[in-house]
């Protein structure tokens, strides 16, 4: 994965809260819940990555209907939720209705490997 693809389109949660909010850490002294309840309502881009792969622009212009495109992930394997660009969770495909749904599995802690760096 390039430096590219991994700068963000839009600031983060985090970087676009001011000073006194603080460390947002739970339990931690500054994080003063009557003032985060002002972020409550705001709304941020959520993705979901089924999976990646890498084509020549030749293939991309040959795709059409009924194509199938295969992706670097394993039947069975995590996919990955992403809030305002960031790795936030790890889940599995579920169907709602008629609708396809992600089941959160794990949440990332704050401070692990991003996705595509070196472990």
């Amino acid at each position: 994965m390039s430096e590219q693809e991994n700068t963000p389109l839009e600031p983060s949660l985090e970087d676009a809260l001011p000073p006194e909010f603080g460390d947002l850490e739970e339990g931690s002294p500054s994080m003063d819940p009557a003032a985060l309840s002002t972020v409550f309502d705001l709304s941020v881009p959520v993705a979901i990555e089924l999976g990646r792969t890498r084509m020549s622009v030749q293939e991309v212009l040959a795709l059409g209907r009924g194509s199938v495109v295969e992706l670097d992930r394993l039947v069975g394997e995590p996919i990955d939720v992403y809030v305002a660009d960031r790795r936030f969770a790890e889940g599995e495909v579920v169907v709602v209705g008629e609708q396809f749904g992600v089941r959160i599995t794990r949440i990332i802690e704050k401070g692990s490997t991003p996705v595509g760096a070196p472990s």
